[in-house]
């Protein structure tokens, strides 16, 4: 009898569904951080700016020839501010890392673990609440990338058997399908945001593509970031998409490094198994004794039977393994 035909119902509505409201968890998550984030942070940059401005005009205003002491108490307050993410700009003072956005990007790149290091929480309390959102933060973001990352191949899977209904396609509607989800993906996520960080941040395309690797691998080095150069005047969506496009880009990365990880690993298992290595097995019942000998890389196993009642007389069996049941050896 002939197999029944495949039907190719979407399985992935009612995962979809759990992936909208994990997402709305999610979102509402690191928008609780950004809020706490910038209620803790804000009021000590905003106090470093002012304190920065303040040693500026002294410095100006008590001192026409720099001396030593004085020079250093500035140096010290620039490295300082610097460090907070303030910049003087002629006789004002650039502010911007602890602001909703700043927190908000502060909070995905640390729930996410990628760490760039430019920013880090400076009051106590601040630094208590950063380990206490990342500790409930890191496990709701890998769960969230593990729901994404199956609802796209479940799209990719129903895409696939789609086309094998319409066309009749058989090996070719998955190959296919793959080869456009991994080509969409390449697109979206690592050759188009290069452009955009060059528009915003002058990057070179090179640099642009550097930063959106080392970004969405989570290895986050923290030599590039976004948003960082107090001479640009940055949109307010550009780091709320840029947050989304590191979200749905590391689902697909992941995706991307677990199909090398499964090539790599069938490529080692050929290699081991196409080792010529001989084994033997033996067992005892009753009288038999049954020794098995097994060359891998081969289709054929030997049987030595040996029964002590009759003597020293041995009796060979070449025996043949099926393809389904070699992988049992």
């Amino acid at each position: 009898r002939g197999s029944p035909p495949r039907r190719c119902g979407w399985e992935g509505a009612g995962r979809g569904r759990g992936v909208l409201v994990l997402l709305a968890a999610y979102v509402g998550y690191l928008g609780l951080g950004a809020v706490v984030l910038q209620a803790l942070e804000r009021p000590a940059e905003v106090q470093a700016a002012q304190n920065l401005l303040r040693e500026r005009w002294e410095l100006l205003a008590n001192h026409t020839c720099l001396q030593g002491p004085a020079l250093q108490r500035l140096i010290e307050g620039i490295i300082q501010a610097y460090k907070s993410g303030i910049t003087l700009q002629g006789n004002t003072t650039s502010l911007g890392r602890w602001d909703y956005s700043g927190s908000f990007f502060f909070s995905i790149s640390a729930i996410t673990t990628i760490g760039y290091g430019n920013l880090s929480p400076s009051t106590a309390v601040g630094r208590i609440f950063c380990i206490v959102f990342a500790l409930f933060g890191i496990p709701l973001n890998l769960v969230l990338l593990n729901e994404i990352g199956h609802l796209m191949l479940l799209g990719v899977q129903h895409c696939a058997c789609r086309l094998e209904e319409v066309f009749h396609w058989q090996n070719k509607a998955s190959f296919l399908m793959k080869t456009c989800a991994l080509v969409t993906g390449l697109l979206l996520f690592l050759l188009l945001p290069p452009l955009l960080f060059s528009d915003k941040e002058g990057w070179s395309y090179e640099e642009g593509f550097y930063y959106s690797f080392i970004t969405l691998s989570t290895i986050g080095f923290g030599d590039y970031v976004i948003g960082m150069n107090p001479d640009r005047t940055y949109p307010s969506w550009y780091k709320n998409v840029v947050s989304l496009w590191i979200l749905f880009g590391m689902a697909w990365l992941a995706l991307v490094i677990k199909f090398c990880i499964n090539i790599l690993e069938s490529s080692s298992y050929f290699c081991q198994c196409n080792k010529k290595n001989t084994e033997m097995q033996s067992w005892q019942m009753g009288t038999i004794t049954y020794i098995l000998v097994l060359e891998k890389g081969g289709n054929k196993v030997k049987v030595l039977l040996s029964d002590r009642s009759c003597g020293d007389d041995n009796k060979e069996e070449l025996v043949e393994v099926p393809d389904r049941n070699r992988s049992i050896f």
